[in-house]
């Protein structure tokens, strides 16, 4: 009799497991569980929409919109956790991920209050250090945003470092 060993391994993390690659916290992580991943190619992961969300109370007061730079951040914070897992590293306190460019950004419509927003990031390529990714959020299916991201993960002495030579 033989017994099989593989194991399916888990493609979903939950909040504390999003933690150990994103070093945002409340009120500006943006990521409330990935839903699905491959490493060094695609992930999934959902952004809850509450009427509890700060910012809500001054965008706008009457017709609560999520401001689309933080859809946009969003995708960014999925992308970032995919790099992570990708390079098979978690960020420690010296850790910084910056946007290096966002192109052909497209808002599609409004989302709020009780939305949830799916998003789809695919790493379209890494090359010396500059990651790029196609990423898009939807919600019920329907194109909420979407737009090329490029970013770069930097130690935060290094991103210190031009600012304390300009002093």
């Amino acid at each position: 009799m033989t017994t099989d060993t593989t194991r399916t391994e888990s493609k979903i993390l939950n909040i504390t497991q999003i933690k150990e690659y994103l070093p945002h916290r409340y009120p500006l992580l943006l990521v409330d569980r990935v839903v699905d991943y491959e490493l060094g190619k695609t992930i999934t992961a959902i952004k809850n929409v509450t009427v509890n969300e700060e910012f809500f109370n001054g965008h706008f007061p009457h017709q609560p919109v999520m401001p689309g730079v933080l859809m946009v951040e969003a995708l960014a914070q999925t992308a970032a956790i995919l790099s992570f897992m990708t390079m098979g590293v978690k960020p420690d306190e010296n850790s910084v991920v910056y946007f290096v460019g966002i192109d052909n950004c497209r808002f599609k419509r409004p989302v709020g209050p009780g939305d949830q927003l799916r998003m789809d990031v695919e790493i379209v390529r890494n090359s010396r250090g500059i990651w790029k990714y196609k990423a898009e959020a939807s919600v019920d299916g329907k194109v909420a945003v979407e737009a090329e991201l490029m970013c770069t993960i930097r130690a935060a002495e290094q991103a210190a470092a031009p600012a304390a030579a300009g002093q």
